[in-house]
């Protein structure tokens, strides 16, 4: 808004205050001073006085800005999920509508349908009117003991008050309240004038009973009260109802408990990467570990190691001996896999954590995709920076390596996808692809299209030489997360935060499977060796799926909660 419309909403909102403290000078002065009631509303209108002061003070002086630009979706999680645009927008909404809220209020104690001055330690009783009393006559001036009166005429059930003679209606039973019953209430006793304890009954003169509350004193009843007033009890008047069945809705089956195992991830499984011969599997998951499996013996072979902060992201080195390995902590490390062993650390320094990470398929080269919006090409085999690239605006949410190894694609979540000349650093072309943050990016075998998914659910296929979008695949409900090519590059998996994955024809663009993971987000999606599909997520397992679709199992299951 502009520095005008600031300085209105100011002046409205100490309108607002005066009013409010308005309020309390006469709640203080007089409308029922002193009782509970004109506390409650001196404490609102006094708060709210102050707050709608304070928030015109704050608009009039300009520290109550909107957003700056509007945002793009954020990161899921890490420290860049904490990362806001500038502005105070919340703060400015709850100055704007405090104040609203007191005008509402304001106008609800001026024309609400309570009393002006709340009757505190009156005898209430004592001002209901007597029945069938003269016009004038209140009941101080009504006779200790009442006329004498003829008994009601008619059916018993006719001497039942209005008030008891109509059942509530039905109570609707929610369905997880166990032993509830559904039914009208009845009233209790036989309708009799003797009364149990719990409440009596004592005629009004006009053949209709009044029911007097519990443990309340009853005046003296003359004689001829008693005797004109025969008992209700016959059992015509007042039949026992009939047991009301039980309405209580079976509780559905609960779900069959996870399995788990001592050595599983404890935290989200957010990467997996097969390596070139099947075997075995490499997850990095945010309790800051990557663990190294073993497929054909379904076991942890070892952690291999672990990082500071949440880790990102696993990779095989191309000759399968190495692994490198990022996370939050903004270390990239190389690895032995045999050990475990550290041979190399990658520090980005200020370049912040490392979200995504690509390797080139000769392995030389490494392209990580940084929380500050910056992407840097590495060289691996001497151990330094290539290039640092500056362009994009916000956090990095997706990179890839072209098959080739001379591009690189990055992603940010903005929507905004850059290619890339490795060995230059050159930017070779940049646009805005997705409404949200592309999380999977991933080359096609051709080095020429590019496919990405994205947090607008959707998953497109480009042509990286005209930078025109081909085909759209949807289908998702959530953020399309991650993103694996078949090796024949027929056959796209991806996962999405909808706790589904999907597989789909690159041929056809149709869907040809759905895994449904009934357990949260998946967060990653990798081809086994043998055609089936695997997907981590949200509850720490790592699950293997048949090619054709239907129930996964657990291959590899979580630690325990």
């Amino acid at each position: 808004m502009n520095r005008f419309t600031d300085r209105l909403l100011a002046v409205l909102l100490l309108a607002v205050g005066v009013l409010c403290l308005t309020r309390v000078y006469f709640v203080l002065g007089g409308e029922g001073a002193g009782d509970a009631f004109a506390s409650v509303r001196l404490a609102f209108f006094g708060v709210a006085g102050i707050v709608s002061a304070l928030a015109a003070l704050l608009f009039w002086a300009g520290l109550l800005s909107g957003r700056s630009k509007p945002g793009p979706a954020a990161p899921l999680f890490g420290r860049g999920a904490e990362t806001q645009p500038g502005g105070r927008p919340r703060l400015r909404k709850l100055f704007a509508v405090v104040p609203f809220l007191a005008v509402l209020a304001l106008v609800a104690d001026q024309f609400g349908p309570w009393p002006e001055r709340p009757n505190a330690g009156k005898d209430l009783t004592a001002e209901q009117p007597v029945p069938n009393a003269p016009k004038g006559e209140d009941v101080a001036s009504a006779p200790a003991s009442a006329p004498e009166v003829p008994a009601a005429s008619g059916p018993p059930e006719a001497a039942v008050a209005p008030e008891a003679a109509v059942a509530p209606p039905e109570q609707a039973v929610p369905a997880s309240t166990p032993n509830a019953m559904a039914g009208p209430s009845l009233p209790s006793g036989n309708g009799d004038q003797s009364g149990d304890g719990d409440g009596q009954t004592v005629d009004s003169g006009a053949g209709v009973e009044q029911v007097q509350p519990p443990n309340t004193p009853l005046a003296p009843a003359s004689p001829t009260e008693v005797a004109l007033a025969p008992p209700v009890s016959s059992p015509e008047a007042a039949p026992a109802p009939a047991p009301t069945p039980q309405t209580v809705a079976p509780l559905p089956p609960a779900p069959p408990p996870q399995p788990t195992q001592p050595d599983g991830h404890r935290d989200a499984v957010v990467w997996l990467a097969v390596a070139s011969g099947g075997h075995s599997i490499l997850s990095a998951s945010t309790d800051h570990t990557i663990k190294l499996w073993d497929v054909d013996g379904k076991r942890l072979i070892r952690t291999l190691g672990t990082h500071k902060d949440m880790a990102r992201t696993a990779l095989f080195m191309p000759d399968g001996t190495r692994a490198l390995t990022a996370g939050d902590d903004g270390e990239i490390v190389l690895r032995q896999v045999s050990d475990g062993a550290v041979l190399h650390v990658f520090s980005s320094g200020q370049n912040g954590g490392v979200n995504k990470l690509a390797i080139s398929p000769d392995g030389k080269r490494a392209v990580s995709g940084h929380d500050t919006g910056r992407v840097i090409v590495w060289d691996i085999e001497k151990g330094s920076v290539l290039h640092v690239l500056t362009k994009h605006d916000w956090s990095i949410s997706g990179v890839a390596v072209s098959p080739d190894g001379t591009r690189a694609v990055s992603g940010s979540i903005d929507g905004t996808l850059k290619l890339w000349d490795i060995d230059t650093g050159k930017q070779l072309r940049s646009w805005r692809g997705h409404e949200h943050g592309p999380y999977g990016v991933v080359f096609m075998a051709d080095g020429h299209h590019l496919i990405t998914g994205s947090g607008d659910y959707t998953i497109k296929l480009w042509d990286l030489d005209t930078g025109r979008e081909v085909r759209r695949l949807e289908g998702h409900s959530g953020t399309v997360y991650a993103l694996a090519l078949s090796a024949d590059g027929k056959r796209l998996l991806s996962g999405s935060l909808d706790g589904t994955a999907r597989l789909w024809d690159m041929e056809t663009g149709n869907e040809t499977a759905l895994f449904d993971s009934q357990s949260g987000p998946v967060y990653a999606v990798a081809f086994a060796a043998d055609g089936t599909m695997l997907t981590g997520g949200y509850d720490r397992a790592i699950r293997d799926w048949p090619a054709a679709g239907g129930d996964g199992v657990v291959l590899f299951a979580g630690a325990p909660e």
